[in-house]
This record gives C-alpha cells, sequence and structure tokens, in this order.
C-alpha cells in the first residue's frame, strides 16, 4: 500500500509548476502544501496591512506618491504571486491524484478536488494514524464484501460416485448433523426443507446433508430453489446406491456430533431439532426417536395414491373448506394431468394449518410399547424404535457400532439392523413425543413388500438370534406386547430347564427363520417344520409342549401352537 506520508512536492522554476516525488525529509507532504498556503495569506494579509497604513500618512510630494504607487504595485503583484501559487497548490493536487496508484490514496484525493476540501480533508488526517485507520475501515468494507460472496456462492466438490455441492459453507462449528436420503421426492422434500429452515435451534449450529440417489424428477432443482439459513449440503448420486448407502455417505460428511437421520419427506415442526439435542446434552448413549408417535399429512395430491389413500384424503379435506377447494377443484379440473397438485403452502406451515390435513398412526404404540415409559425399560426389543426416518445419536455410537450395512437395498430391516448393533453396545432408546415430525404422504410402490421381506431375511441371516428370530411373529400379525411375552417366556424356559426343552426351542428357532425365508422366496408358508408322525423327535416336542401352560409359560405356547400347525 502507497502512503501518503512517503511523497513530497516540488517546484520546477523553468516551467512555474509543481510536481510530486519521493519524500526526502519526515515533513508530511500534505502538511507542506498546507503550510505554504498558510505562508502566502500572512504574506498577502501584512502586505495589505502595509498599503492601508500608507495610504493613511500620505503627503503631497509626488516622490512620496510614487513611491506608494509603487509599493501598492508591489503588494498587488505579490498578491498575485500568492493567488497564483495557490492555483498552482490546485494544479498539483490534481497531479497528486493521477499519480496516486493505491486505492486509498485515491478515495481521500477524490473529495480534495479544492483547497477548502483538502483542507477539509487534513483537518480529518492529521496524522499518518488517523489516514491509517481511514484505510483500515476500507480494507475491513472488502472483507466484509468478500465474506458476502463467499456466503453467496456454491462450492462443488466432484466424487466418483456423486458430487457435492455446499450452499452457505462457513466454519462456524456445527453441534447437529441433519441427513436425509430422497429419491424422486421432490415436492415433498422442497416442503421438508422449508421446515427445516424454521427451527429455533441456532442456524449456524446445524447443517443439513440432502442426499439424492440419482432421483429422475427435478429433485436436482432444489439446490438453485431453496433459500436457506443453514449450512446445506446437497450430495446427488450419479447411480442409484439405495438407503444404507446414501446415508453413509451423508454420515462421512457430517460435521456435528450428533446426527439426526431424518426421511426427504419428513415436515419437521420448529422445536424438532432442539428436542432431539437436549437428550443428549447429559447423556451420550442414547438413541432418541419421534417415529413411534407417527403423525402422517397429505400436502399434495398425488396421482399414485392407492383408494384407501384416495378415501382417508377425501374425509381429511371436509376439515377446512379451502382444502376441500382445492380438492374439488382438482377431480374437476386437473385429475387428468398425472402430476401432483399442492395442498399445503409454506404460509400453512407457518401457521400450522397444514395439521388439518395430519393423522396419528399409533401402530408401535398400539402394539405394546406404551406400557413401557418413555425408555422402554423392560422391553426385550428396544432395537425396533431405531426407524431411520425420524432418529437420533451420537456420531461416536455408530463408530462404535458400526455404519449401515450396505448389503440392504431398497425397503427395510436396514435400520432394525444397525439398531440392533447398538442395542447389544449398550445404547439406551428413548421415545419421546416432543421429537415427532409429519410424514408426507406419497403413493407406495407395490416393490416394497418383497424388498422389505428380502432385507428381513438378510437380518435373520446376520443375527439368527432369538430376540431378532422372534419378529417373524410379526407376519402373523401379532402385537409387540406378545412378542415381547414370547421373547421374555422363551429366555425364562432356557435358564430355568437347560435341557430339558432342547427339541422344542430348537424347532421354534428353526420355524421362525423359515417364515422369512419363505416369504422371502416366494413360498408358501406352510410345513414349517413337518416331521414324520411316528418319529422320536416329533414325540418329544409334543411331549414338551403339552407341559408348557401348566408351567406358566402360555405366550410361547401361544406362540408355537401358531406356527407348527401351519
Amino acid at each position: 500500500m502507497i502512503k501518503i506520508d512517503s511523497y513530497e512536492y516540488y517546484y520546477n522554476p523553468e516551467d512555474g509548476k509543481y510536481y510530486i516525488r519521493k519524500r526526502k525529509s519526515s515533513t508530511h507532504p500534505l502538511k507542506k502544501i498546507k503550510d505554504k498556503l498558510n505562508k502566502s495569506k500572512d504574506k498577502k494579509d501584512r502586505k495589505d496591512k502595509t498599503s492601508k497604513g500608507n495610504k493613511g500618512n500620505r503627503s503631497d510630494d509626488a516622490a512620496n506618491k510614487g513611491n506608494k504607487l509603487r509599493d501598492k504595485a508591489d503588494a498587488t503583484n505579490k498578491t498575485n504571486k500568492s493567488r497564483d501559487r495557490a492555483h498552482t497548490a490546485n494544479e498539483t493536487n490534481k497531479s497528486y491524484d493521477k499519480a496516486a496508484t493505491a486505492n486509498e490514496t485515491n478515495k481521500a484525493q477524490d473529495r480534495a478536488n479544492t483547497v477548502n476540501e483538502m483542507n477539509q480533508f487534513h483537518d480529518k488526517a492529521d496524522t499518518v494514524n488517523e489516514m491509517n485507520q481511514f484505510y483500515g475501515k476500507a480494507d475491513e468494507m472488502n472483507e466484509t464484501n468478500k465474506l458476502d460472496e463467499k456466503m453467496s456462492k456454491v462450492d462443488i466438490t466432484e466424487h466418483s460416485l456423486y458430487r457435492m455441492s455446499i450452499k452457505n459453507n462457513h466454519n462456524h462449528p456445527i453441534k447437529v448433523s441433519i441427513v436425509m436420503p430422497t429419491y424422486n421426492k421432490y415436492h415433498q422434500t422442497s416442503l421438508s426443507l422449508y421446515g427445516l429452515s424454521k427451527q429455533t435451534f441456532s442456524h449456524a449450529e446445524y447443517e443439513v446433508i440432502l442426499v439424492d440417489d440419482a432421483s429422475s424428477d427435478n429433485t436436482s432443482d432444489i439446490l438453485k430453489e431453496v433459500d436457506v439459513p443453514f449450512k446445506f449440503k446437497y450430495i446427488q448420486m450419479k447411480q442409484n446406491k439405495g438407503r444404507s448407502s446414501v446415508r453413509n455417505i451423508g454420515i462421512n460428511h457430517a460435521e456435528g456430533d450428533l446426527l439426526i437421520f431424518l426421511d426427504g419427506e419428513m415436515l419437521a415442526p420448529p422445536a424438532f431439532i432442539e428436542n432431539h439435542y437436549k437428550h443428549h446434552v447429559h447423556e451420550s448413549n442414547l438413541v432418541v426417536t419421534g417415529a413411534m408417535h407417527y403423525e402422517g399429512v397429505y400436502t399434495f395430491i398425488m396421482p399414485d395414491y392407492n383408494e384407501d389413500q384416495v378415501a382417508h384424503l377425501k374425509q381429511l379435506v371436509n376439515n377446512d373448506a379451502e382444502y376441500r377447494r382445492l380438492y374439488e377443484n382438482y377431480e374437476q379440473t386437473q385429475q387428468h394431468l398425472n402430476v401432483p397438485c399442492p395442498l399445503v403452502t409454506k404460509e400453512d406451515i407457518d401457521t400450522n394449518r397444514f395439521q388439518r390435513l395430519s393423522f396419528p398412526n399409533r401402530y408401535f404404540l398400539n402394539s405394546g410399547l406404551k406400557h413401557f415409559g418413555e425408555r422402554l425399560e423392560g422391553f426385550t426389543l428396544p432395537y425396533i424404535a431405531f426407524l431411520s426416518g425420524n432418529v437420533s445419536v451420537r456420531k461416536a455410537n455408530l463408530k462404535k457400532s458400526g455404519l449401515f450395512d450396505e448389503t440392504f437395498v431398497g425397503y427395510g430391516a436396514e435400520d432394525w439392523e444397525l439398531g440392533y448393533r447398538l442395542y447389544k453396545n449398550g445404547v439406551q432408546f428413548v421415545l419421546d413425543p416432543s421429537t415427532v415430525a409429519y410424514h408426507q404422504e406419497h403413493g407406495i410402490s407395490k416393490r416394497k413388500v418383497k424388498e422389505q421381506w428380502g432385507n428381513h431375511y438378510r437380518f435373520v441371516k446376520k443375527h439368527p438370534n432369538i430376540d431378532v428370530l422372534i419378529l417373524s411373529l410379526e407376519w402373523k400379525e401379532l402385537p409387540f406386547m406378545h412378542l415381547h411375552q414370547t421373547l421374555v417366556e422363551y429366555n425364562e424356559l432356557e435358564e430355568r430347564f437347560p435341557d430339558e426343552y432342547n427339541e422344542l426351542t430348537h424347532a421354534f428357532r428353526t420355524m421362525l427363520f423359515r417364515i422369512i425365508e419363505y416369504l422371502n422366496n416366494g413360498q408358501p408358508v406352510t410345513k414349517l417344520y413337518d416331521l414324520p408322525e411316528d418319529s422320536e423327535e416329533r414325540m418329544k416336542i409334543h411331549q414338551q409342549f403339552e407341559t408348557l401352560r401348566p408351567r406358566g409359560f402360555d405366550y410361547l405356547a401361544s406362540s408355537f401352537e401358531q406356527i407348527y400347525y401351519l
């Protein structure tokens, strides 16, 4: 940076002009100009006084008159020279403006086109420090502008499997990372991101990582459409990899110590992050879920709704005249277009009006979990609370137990399998209704059922333990309370009678495994443990079974009976 006090002006008598050059003395060059101008002014004042005094004492002597006239002429000439010098100083200032190359000097000199303006500037900058302060403020403004530009741009990283774009990139420590996988849910995901932008949690302390599993709809437009206050990482897969893989990619790019897994179509209320986070502040070994208190909502009329969903939506729109009008208009004018029709707006989210189209689904709670309280105390299958649509866990716990198993492709069981590993490592599971999010309903793919059985089969093959195999009874639509009681009695049976029921317990575990195996293979679920009538093993199983109820193992006897005689 060129400093003003490095230069001085000098007068060239040959052409009568002033120039600037490198300063040789410590005197500030601007101060020299000011001193010269003041000196010229003082000389002029003295000459004026002399001139007035001569006029007051003039005599009739002609020689004196001539002298006075000459003095007056000399004074006039000197005054003119003083004015010339002032004019020359102005010219010097203009030349100085052209010569200075630093941005800071130009800004100051632009304001000093006249001598008066130059003096005003000098009054503000009598010392070099004041000048530097002025330039320091300019530097701060430049840095602020650079920061604004950085915040508004998108940082892009290419990878062999995906492309990651980051909006609002900053270095502030992130406490919570929300990992959201999505696939062809453009409309719902846009609303989900809007809901996350309204959080009470500090926007600088959480990030959202949206992992797009190679969607074929308009999901890629979200990056340029959304205006969010948090750090936003959009990861676009180059080919479809499945839920487990994309979540793991999100985990690997997460900066927060706490991870919240949230499906792309989940609409989060304002206190959602805060309510998850508060549980983990004082405890480091938790899994917190809001998925057990499931809330559904119809934010769009989707063309692939099944008959039950259409009938349900028709009921709910009657709760609001405007929603009913929109639905009737859709039926009359848009139904044939085969495109989503919006019902819920961003304003509806701000005012909670969208809740008129919401409904509870308490499947898990109604199947027995509500009897075990918020911490599922005594429940033998707590890992089923790890539902990745809405669950939080510390990254350290995942590092210890491992990430999602990427051999699970498609829908179902990949979250339960990870939850099971966390459970075996001693993690405490917590159900909190204040962490609930609203699932935006969409069409249900017919593939999901087959995918679910396939992943469940992988689960039981990987962990062929009784506390995993027991989930096969869900196929018989038995409530989770029944599954829990059956497992409690099975464990008690082996503890109390370690060698007395070997044939029965072996047959029970085998049948539970085959239920999932047959479903995965598309086979009829029959003859799960078919033995010849007169076989010794069959006779032992029957004898052992007959003693179950008399000894108080009613749930175990009931469960065994329902699958043994298929």
